[in-house]
């Protein structure tokens, strides 16, 4: 019969398990089965938290699992995971008791072969294409004759010496290398900053800034290749001011940043042809442009010989073109000739009146009536002298201010008075009275007016 209430039978060793006890058993019985699991499959629904954990799920055409991926693996991954990309995870089966499932806690994770790499490479290219980092527009012309160049690549590979004995061939030049890792784990990062660092550089520092760069690597597989495909790389190579030359793998290898270059090069070595000119090729274009410029110059002068001399053929003889005007000379200068005779011969003729007006009679007249006029003159002004009057007695008065006063109102008005006589002056002051003014005289001649 069915019961309420659960009670334990005699006999009953099948105690009742608690929820949290069953997920425990789960939980441990998952983990030691499948500590170690190797599974296939795409990625879905990718996300990464901010805490640095990122979480997707694995799905083939029949099931689904979820993973995880903690912040401490995430480092490790070489890529970049997406939705759609097929790989291969290798962790560890876990349960997650609040939501009773089940996930994988993934340690590594790869591309399920290259096929994935290329799906991979395709969707980034796909990306950074619509990004416009790509377009021809950007590409920035190659320097003829760069006076520095900079490469990026292995400092102890085959690369770096196959460029630096192609460049001593062509045009010795200065080269920098900035030594990176061009495979491996942090080859990008370092691909990335070379790049940086070099267009960083001013033109006046310690260290000339590069006119060219070179990014260069040897041939290998595309694993190998990977990090030139990095978005790192890429974006530093189109951020770059400075024209790059990518010269990534041999000719049949192809990278991102060969499409974000300014120019790719099939090989190293081609990208050292591309980055200089054969200096003896320079040297006889050099030759040859003085010598054609010299035979240019040469064959201007002939012209302009040639030239001369046809306009010399059309120009009149010498005779025909003067001959009027040394007519006209010769005319001008009879005329001269007859206008001096003339002009001399009036000059003689003043001269001659001249001479006429100064003979010794006349000169004699004419100073006796200058004299007489003199001694007219000489009378009337004496007659004319006010002081003259002085002589029989009269006084002329004047003011301090050297003005004659004629009156004796002008005189008590000035009250100082100058007295000129015949044989000098006295000084005299007027004082006002009632019936007359006093002139008191200056101590030196002393008298009453």
């Amino acid at each position: 019969m069915p019961r309420l209430v659960a009670e334990s039978s005699p006999g009953d060793n099948a105690a009742p398990l608690t929820v949290s006890e069953l997920s425990q058993q789960l939980k441990r019985t998952v983990e030691g089965a499948f500590s170690f699991v190797r599974l296939r499959g795409e990625i879905s629904g990718y996300k990464r938290a901010a805490s640095g954990h990122a979480y997707l799920a694995l799905k083939d055409d029949g099931a689904l699992i979820d993973g995880v991926i903690w912040k401490g693996s995430f480092a490790a991954i070489a890529f970049a995971p997406q939705d759609g990309l097929e790989v291969i995870a290798t962790g560890r089966l876990t349960t997650y008791p609040g939501r009773s499932k089940y996930q994988i806690v993934i340690e590594r994770l790869e591309l399920a072969g290259e096929g994935a790499l290329m799906a991979l490479f395709e969707r980034l290219k796909a990306k950074l294409a619509g990004e416009g980092l790509f377009d021809p527009a950007r590409k920035k012309p190659l320097p003829y004759l760069p006076r520095v160049i900079g490469v990026v690549t292995s400092p102890t590979g085959a690369v770096i010496r196959d460029i630096l004995h192609r460049l001593a061939d062509r045009f010795p030049s200065h080269v920098l290398l900035w030594p990176v890792l061009v495979q491996g784990e942090g080859a990008a990062q370092q691909v990335a900053r070379a790049i940086a660092g070099f267009d960083a550089l001013v033109g006046d520092g310690p260290v000339p800034r590069p006119d060219l760069l070179i990014v260069a690597r040897g041939g290998g597989s595309i694993e190998d290749l990977w990090a030139f495909n990095e978005e790192v790389v890429v974006r530093a190579i189109a951020a770059c001011r400075i024209p790059v030359i990518s010269a990534v793998g041999h000719e049949t290898d192809t990278s991102l940043s060969d499409f974000a270059a300014d120019r790719r090069a099939p090989t190293p070595t081609a990208a050292a042809e591309m980055a200089v000119p054969v200096r003896a090729e320079l040297i006889a274009a050099v030759d040859g442009l003085g010598v054609r410029s010299e035979r240019c110059a040469r064959r201007y002068v002939a012209r302009g010989r040639e030239r001369l001399e046809l306009v010399a053929r059309l120009l009149p003889r010498r005779d025909a073109l003067l001959g009027a005007q040394r007519q006209r000379l010769d005319d001008a200068g009879a005329r001269l000739d007859r206008a001096l005779d003339a002009r001399l011969t009036r000059a003689a003729a003043q001269v001659e009146r001249a001479a006429t007006l100064l003979r010794p009679q006349l000169l004699t007249r004419q100073l006796a009536a200058a004299r007489a006029h003199l001694e007219r003159t000489e009378r009337l002004l004496e007659a004319v002298n006010p002081d003259a009057l002085l002589q029989r007695g009269y006084v002329r008065v004047s003011a301090k201010d050297g003005g004659v006063v004629t009156s004796a109102g002008a005189a008590r008005t000035a009250q100082t008075l100058t007295l000129h006589f015949a044989d000098g002056t006295v000084d005299a002051r007027v004082e006002r009275g009632a019936a007359k003014a006093y002139v008191k005289p200056t101590p030196e001649q002393p008298s009453l007016l």
